[in-house]
C-alpha cells in the first residue's frame, strides 16, 4: 500500500536526495579522473620532451619510454572505459539545458573519446615506423612494432600525433568551460553537470 509523502508543515515539498543513477557508475567516474590525469601529464611529457636537445640524458633514457608506456596504458583505459560505458546505464542529460548545449556536449564527448584512442594510435605508428626506433616498451616489456619501417611515414604519423594531441587539449579546454560555465554562471537549478562526475 502506497502513501503519500510527508510534507513539512509550511506545506513546501520535501527535496529528494538526489538518485544514485543521476551519476555515472563508479567505475566511470574513477576511470574518467585517472584518464584525465594521464592525458594532462602526457601532454605535458610530450611538450617538454620536444624541447629537449637530443644531449639531455633523460631524453631518450627515461622521458621517451615513460611517455610510450603511459601511451599504452592510457589507450587501455579509455578501450575499457567505452566497454562499460556500452554496457552500463548512463544518466540522461540535464533537461534544464538548451538544445544546442546538448548537440554540442555529445559532439565534444564523441570526439574527445576518438582522439583518445587515435592519439595513442598515431604514436604508437611513430615509433614502429621509425628506421632509428629504439623499440616500444610497457614499463620495460617490449611491444612488438607491426608497421614497417618507412620514414616518410613516420613523419605523417608524427604530424597527425601532433596535430590531434593539440586537438585533444583544446576540446578538453573546451570541456572543462563547459562545466564550469554549468556550475557557476547558469542560474538554473540542475544544470551543474559536474555532480554527475563526482
Amino acid at each position: 500500500m502506497s502513501h503519500a509523502p510527508l510534507l513539512p508543515l509550511d506545506g513546501s515539498a520535501v527535496q529528494d536526495v538526489e538518485p544514485e543513477d543521476a551519476r555515472y557508475s563508479s567505475s566511470l567516474r574513477l576511470l574518467h579522473w585517472i584518464r584525465a590525469i594521464l592525458v594532462l601529464g602526457m601532454l605535458s611529457a610530450g611538450w617538454l620532451m620536444t624541447r629537449l636537445e637530443d644531449v639531455v640524458p633523460s631524453k631518450y633514457g627515461t622521458i621517451y619510454p615513460l611517455h610510450k608506456s603511459f601511451g599504452l596504458l592510457l589507450l587501455g583505459l579509455v578501450v575499457i572505459q567505452i566497454i562499460i560505458r556500452l554496457r552500463t546505464r548512463l544518466p540522461k542529460s540535464s533537461e534544464i539545458l538548451a538544445p544546442w548545449e546538448k548537440h554540442l556536449a555529445k559532439l565534444t564527448h564523441a570526439t574527445i573519446y576518438l582522439l583518445l584512442v587515435a592519439v595513442p594510435l598515431m604514436g604508437y605508428a611513430m615509433s614502429s615506423s621509425y628506421s632509428h626506433s629504439d623499440g616500444i616498451t610497457l614499463f620495460g616489456l617490449p611491444v612488438a612494432e607491426l608497421l614497417p619501417k618507412n620514414d616518410t611515414r613516420f613523419a605523417m604519423f608524427q604530424w597527425l600525433h601532433r596535430t590531434m594531441a593539440y586537438g585533444l587539449l583544446a576540446l578538453m579546454a573546451l570541456h572543462v568551460a563547459g562545466v564550469v560555465k554549468h556550475r557557476y554562471f547558469d542560474k538554473r537549478p540542475g544544470s551543474d553537470v559536474l555532480r554527475r562526475m563526482l
